[in-house]
């Protein structure tokens, strides 16, 4: 009985040691998966997000082999029109080669670069066509009216002409090409002959030089023809600011006497006639 009881007390610390040895492997494995589940909470946006970024990478990878049927078949249209160049060429070249290279050339030429030249030529014209409006600027001319008692008067109009760099000479001009329409229904007239033309016209100091073909020094007014006709001149002249006197030359010389008796030797102020 002695011997029994000691074997049974012997077996009974081995029992016990192996349930704790259990419950220890037990207990590590719950620590062990509730630390793996916290670590899954925490970083479930991480995890998630290489999960998203594995399955993109793979969705990727896949879709060019899916999708390169759909990207090779558009270079086969083009490739066509390489082989029909070359089968055209040889077609009309047994025939004459010149004529086969101008009708290959000419499908071949881009039609866009021969239509740029006159896009450029249109925006180099437009500046010429679309030409801007003549600047005018109005000026003085004297004509001559005879009254009822056959009295003869100066009388100033102003005229808009255009503005170049010889004004003086284009005054002188519209004087000479007479009253227009408006001005003649009023009764101004021009005592200057009427086939009379301007030579020269130059500036010295404060005198004008013009020079007159023959034809001015031929009046058929008389006297007072002559006198009407030097006045117009002057004063049509002297209304530019810088201009005081005019000396009046034929064909390019000094007269001294116009006609009857009237003086153009030397310059001729507004003050003198």
């Amino acid at each position: 009985m002695k011997t029994t009881n000691s074997s049974a007390n012997k077996k009974k610390p081995s029992g016990s040691s192996g349930k704790s040895s259990a419950s220890w492997a037990i207990l590590f494995w719950l620590v062990f998966i509730i630390f793996i589940f916290g670590l899954f909470i925490f970083n479930r946006e991480a995890i998630t997000s290489s999960i998203n970024a594995i399955r993109n990478e793979t969705t990727s990878r896949e879709t060019p082999a899916e999708s390169s049927p759909l990207t090779e078949s558009p270079p086969a249209e083009p490739a066509v029109n390489p082989t029909d160049r070359t089968t055209s060429v040889p077609a009309p070249a047994p025939q004459s080669p010149v004529q086969g290279t101008f009708p290959a050339a000419s499908p071949e030429t881009p039609a866009q670069p021969p239509s740029q030249p006159p896009q450029t030529q249109q925006t180099e014209q437009r500046p010429e066509t679309e030409q801007r409006p003549a600047q005018l600027r109005e000026r003085g001319l004297y004509f001559t009216q005879v009254d009822r008692g056959g009295a003869i008067l100066r009388v100033k109009v102003e005229r808009q002409l255009p503005v170049s760099s010889s004004p003086m000479t284009d005054v002188i001009h519209a004087l000479l090409s007479g009253p227009n329409d408006d001005e003649k229904r009023r009764g101004l007239i021009s005592l200057i002959p009427p086939n009379t033309k301007i030579l020269s016209a130059t500036i010295r100091g404060s005198t004008a030089y013009i020079s007159f073909s023959e034809d001015f020094q031929y009046n058929t007014y008389g006297a007072e023809g002559y006198a009407g006709q030097i006045r117009q001149i002057v004063f049509t002249v002297t209304e530019f600011p810088n201009i005081r006197d005019v000396q009046i030359l034929i064909e390019g010389r000094r007269i001294d006497y116009l006609g009857e008796g009237v003086w153009i030797g030397s310059p001729l102020s507004r003050d003198m006639l």
